[in-house]
């Protein structure tokens, strides 16, 4: 997801200020629907739901909110059929439960699109017993956490094995769709992996390590409001590893190893575009570039998969005095300012940065391992390139969508035994 050399990207809207205390219940204005609900009637998005049996979730949704006759009763609806969708999505791509329709089960479309149906329900509907605007907001604050594994993201207890190993715990982080308007059936890897990861557990050299996700909108505003530190925050210090994954270059994975502060205002999901430093708390101390810790020498050697993964070192920065951008193939230079981390200045590169960010913050970074990985672009087959006329998926479609899939989980296990060496070498 790069934007200076701008590739792809991903992520930020608004958690619209829900983090407040309900209001009163007087009535608040009906808010139209926004840009990403309104791309929900067309073809293709209403296809992927008929096709994953997902076009039920909004209509039993509606009926469940028909039937609340208090804004308290709606929340609990809310919280509840939103970790419900959630869990749907991750169980339909692991294999549990009825398909619900031919779409192949590692497909990331249907939890993005029933999403957006359930958000419309909310922003429009208007109820007997009123809602105000701070009390909607809040519904589609809970709505858009629960139903991305936010709230769900659980790790048992650190129960030692028979061997004596405590089970590591790995985070991982995905991406909804977008770059919309150019393919509405557009599916992202960075998503579908956090579907197929989720709750799942890898075998490394240093015992089993158990993995929880979560997805991340791609609207600048979220990101600005802090939904990544909100999110990841409770977490990292209790983790062994994370990394943040997000579709990239064709054919190709990057471990990114520098991040940079710059938004370059490549259009979001709601054709928003921010160029501004990247917004964070205590810009004071804000600084210009961030750095993976995860073993980048180790996992760009390993045989992980059919994509070559590479450590990508290039930054683009206005050197200390200077006025112009340059590229460099190298890292940034000392007092340089950001300008495109490796991962380029889209919010691929901002949630690198704002997770690494955090983890310094924390006081982490010697100790945790973290970093950004990016997928290849995920493309279809030959014939099917053509977003007015190609069908929602195809053969070589949904092996590519696999095999990144697969790659990701490769790529984690060499990350989890590099740090379980080192660790075992520094005791």
């Amino acid at each position: 997801m790069s934007n200076l050399r701008v590739r792809i990207g991903a992520l930020g809207l608004a958690l619209m200020a829900g983090l407040t205390a309900p209001g009163t219940a007087t009535a608040g204005t009906t808010p139209t629907a926004t840009v990403e609900e309104q791309r929900l009637d067309k073809a293709a998005p209403q296809e992927i739901l008929r096709r994953s049996g997902f076009d039920s979730v909004a209509p039993e949704f509606a009926r469940a909110l028909t039937s609340s006759h208090s804004y308290a009763q709606a929340e609990r609806v809310v919280v509840r059929q939103g970790s419900r969708l959630w869990q749907r999505a991750v169980d339909r791509a692991q294999g549990r439960g009825p398909a619900g329709g031919d779409l192949s089960r590692d497909d990331d479309r249907p939890l993005y699109w029933a999403r957006l149906a359930m958000t419309r329900e909310v922003r429009q509907r208007e109820p007997e017993f009123g809602l105000s605007d701070t009390q909607r907001a809040r519904l589609l604050d809970e709505l858009e956490q629960n139903s991305r594994g936010q709230t769900s993201i659980r790790y048992p207890q650190r129960a030692h094995t028979p061997h004596g190993k405590g089970v590591k715990r790995i985070l991982v982080t995905g991406f909804d769709p977008f770059t919309l308007d150019r393919d509405i059936r557009i599916s992202n890897p960075s998503g579908a992996t956090a579907l197929a990861l989720d709750g799942t557990t890898i075998e490394t050299s240093d015992g089993p390590a158990r993995i929880e996700t979560t997805v991340f909108p791609v609207r600048w505003q979220d990101f600005a409001e802090g939904t990544v530190e909100r999110t990841l925050r409770p977490h990292l210090p209790r983790v062994d590893l994370f990394t943040t994954v997000s579709q990239g270059r064709v054919g190709r994975f990057d471990v990114e190893r520098t991040n940079g502060a710059w938004r370059g205002g490549f259009p979001d999901n709601e054709n928003i575009s921010r160029t501004e430093t990247v917004p964070v708390a205590d810009p004071a101390s804000e600084p210009q570039w961030t750095t993976t810790t995860l073993p980048y020498k180790e996992i760009v050697t390993a045989s992980t998969g059919r994509f070559p993964v590479y450590d990508n070192t290039s930054v683009t920065e206005i050197p200390a005095g200077g006025t112009d951008p340059v590229v460099r193939p190298d890292g940034p230079t000392p007092g340089s300012t950001a300008r495109a981390g490796g991962g380029g200045n889209y919010l691929s590169n901002e949630i690198a940065y704002r997770a690494t960010l955090l983890r310094d913050r924390l006081g982490l970074h010697d100790s945790l391992p973290g970093g950004h990985v990016h997928t290849p672009v995920l493309e279809f087959g030959a014939g099917n390139t053509d977003p007015a006329t190609g069908a929602v998926t195809d053969p070589e479609f949904v092996r590519n969508r696999l095999d990144i899939i697969a790659q990701v989980r490769a790529i984690l296990t060499v990350a989890a035994d590099a740090t379980g060496q080192e660790a075992a070498a520094a005791s």
